[in-house]
């Protein structure tokens, strides 16, 4: 699991990010941060196994690269300064993850010195996944309005509060086709859903972490089932 040598050495890649430094550390890089994110997804692959079958974790394909893309960007630094893992639906694949236009929901952790958190949910899926989902709610407003009563749901205010709102991640007025007073308008407007559970740094590299990421996967799984149900990929009783 993730110690706090994890949060020094991404620390420490902030104030150094060359490869000439990189390649020096890389070393390090591998035993402090990749192997034991590797750890963590095993654990939790075992774990989603008895709680949401259909969701997994592949110790080659859950970590996130340590390399930025950096071909259109200004910023020409080589390496992410924060690291992260992905837990998804087996049946749509880990295609890119919690930050980018994924096949469906999951869950996420991210380790950065100062700003941890685990997430679950789906980030700005693209255009025929958004129509599918937006479809999806008026369908379920209009009948027993199972996502609202997600969201408002003890736990889930507790955890979470509330979906998060991200500057672009909203459309100022309804989607086109909808009115204020179509069922389920309140989230017509949402072009990402996800919920984000934030962590200390101290709670994030803690020996009871494999514990805390299962409690919250809980938690924020009736919704990732939804917006993949919506989707097509339905939930599972066993591997």
């Amino acid at each position: 699991m993730p110690t706090p040598e994890a949060l020094s050495f991404l620390a420490r890649l902030a104030r150094n990010n060359s490869r000439a430094w990189f390649q020096e550390n890389r070393s390090e890089y591998e035993t402090v941060l990749l192997e034991p994110l590797r750890d963590l997804v095993d654990e939790m692959d075992a774990r989603l196994a008895l709680m949401a079958p259909e969701f997994v974790g592949d110790r080659r394909r859950s970590v996130f690269r340590i390399h930025r893309d950096v071909r259109f960007s200004r910023d020409k630094r080589p390496y992410k300064t924060n690291a992260a893992l992905w837990l998804f639906h087996r049946d749509a694949g880990r295609t890119k993850g919690f930050h980018d236009s994924v096949a469906a929901a999951g869950f996420y952790y991210h380790l950065e010195p100062g700003a941890c958190y685990i997430g679950g949910g789906l980030w700005m899926p693209p255009a025929p996944s958004l129509r599918l989902i937006r479809s999806a709610m008026v369908a379920d407003a209009a009948d027993e309005g199972r996502f609202g009563s997600i969201l408002r749901g003890r736990a889930f205010r507790r955890a979470a509060g509330a979906l998060d709102m991200d500057p672009g991640t909203m459309l100022t007025r309804l989607p086109r086709g909808f009115g204020p007073d179509t069922p389920g308008a309140e989230w017509l407007r949402y072009k990402s859903f996800t919920a984000t559970v934030p962590l200390s740094d101290d709670q994030a590299t803690a020996a009871d972490l494999a514990d805390r990421f299962a409690e919250n996967c809980r938690v924020l799984l009736p919704l990732a089932r939804w917006l993949n149900s919506a989707l097509g990929y339905p939930p599972a009783s066993r591997r």
